[in-house]
């Protein structure tokens, strides 16, 4: 391999007509470049360069080199070049977990954007809240809500969204409508992923135990319940926009209300990852940079 060292060098001063412009060219030092050509030229045992105080020009055997080796230089960047569109047209199979109803209405679109510009590549989404083992189910990265616990993984922040308490205007009617956090104790609530909800009271975090007669894991699950009555929901402000605007739904309890629960991407933190899961990560952070 030493004899390919300074093979760069010496094309990039004989393209350029000097050592300063070759270097400038390389992104080095003039040094550099000088010693790179001249341990090329004792390697050779020959003279490739006819250096005088005022210009440098190749010898009759330097122009004989330089032929051959632009043309290696020439074939190495075009293979670079092509294994890099190669890169880029992933393909393979991209595992992704997630669960909750941003999930679904907001990453698998994006996820479906990301494949139409990548369609040799599979993506496959489980939709799923439980713990998963990113080994043995071959899982590319998750997409989680709230607090994490496992340390051995690497957590980037996707967005942050508002919490929001709901309920329908037939409930509020049938119950009433509750002015404090601790008055969700004597109604009917619908339990998403615990039954605990987090609230800021007189300055601080406070839980609030809440029970009711209807549980589900699934956000869209727990806002048609909520549509329909059957209680009060608390998620993420976005699960609920559009049933707000439909009247369908009422806020409540605002001011008392946790602000930027968070999203995030989790993966395994391993040194080699697949280019085709860097790249949707990096995609789904630039989409969501601006939430």
């Amino acid at each position: 391999m030493d004899s390919f060292e300074g093979i760069f060098e010496f094309v990039a001063v004989a393209e350029s007509g000097g050592f300063s412009a070759a270097a400038k060219k390389l992104n080095c030092s003039t040094s550099h470049v000088s010693r790179q050509v001249s341990r090329l030229e004792e390697r050779l045992g020959s003279r490739l360069l006819a250096r005088t105080t005022r210009q440098i020009s190749l010898t009759e055997n330097g122009e004989f080199y330089y032929q051959q080796c632009k043309q290696l230089v020439t074939g190495l960047q075009q293979a670079n070049e092509q294994l890099s569109q190669q890169q880029y047209q992933l393909s393979g199979t991209l595992r992704v977990s997630a669960a909750g109803g941003f999930a679904e209405s907001y990453i698998a679109p994006a996820l479906m954007e990301f494949a139409k510009q990548h369609p040799e590549l599979n993506i496959e989404i489980d939709f799923n809240s439980r713990l998963v083992n990113f080994v043995e189910d071959g899982i590319d990265f998750a997409i989680r809500y709230g607090e994490l616990n496992d340390s051995n993984l690497i957590a980037r922040k996707l967005i942050s969204r508002s919490m929001m308490v709901v309920a329908s205007p037939e409930y509020l009617k049938t119950y009433g409508i509750p002015n404090h956090p601790n008055q969700l104790k004597s109604h009917r609530c619908i339990i998403a992923n615990n039954d605990h909800w987090a609230f800021n009271i007189d300055g601080t975090k406070q839980s609030v135990k809440v029970t009711g007669n209807w549980r589900s894991n699934n956000a869209n699950v727990v806002r048609e319940a909520c549509e329909q009555g059957l209680g009060i929901a608390y998620m993420p402000e976005s699960t609920f926009t559009e049933s707000i605007k439909q009247q369908k739904l009422v806020p409540l309890l605002d001011s008392y209300c946790i602000k930027g629960a968070t999203s995030w991407i989790v993966y395994q933190n391993k040194q080699f990852m697949p280019l085709r899961a860097r790249l949707a990560i990096d995609f789904l952070l630039e989409r969501f940079a601006k939430w």
